[in-house]
């Protein structure tokens, strides 16, 4: 029988938390573009507004799915 040693994973939690801040940090900063209606003024949105607000939902798109196994990641 093989006995595995306790490992001591601070450094990876430690790692793993500053990662988190970082996007806990990056989604309170897009929550507060998307309240500002992505810096664009309702009376002055044109089509390239809508392609670049597809575009930031399809890479949150492929972030969400991979978090919550969903579209290609889903099982």
């Amino acid at each position: 029988m093989t006995t595995r040693r306790a490992t001591d994973n601070a450094k990876a939690l430690d790692a793993f938390m500053t990662t988190k801040f970082q996007i806990d940090a990056m989604l309170e900063r897009l929550k507060a573009l998307s309240d500002d209606h992505f810096a664009t003024h309702p009376d002055e949105i044109n089509w390239g507004d809508v392609g670049t607000l597809n575009h930031y939902a399809s890479l949150l798109s492929q972030i969400t799915d991979s978090a919550f196994k969903e579209g290609e990641h889903a099982a």
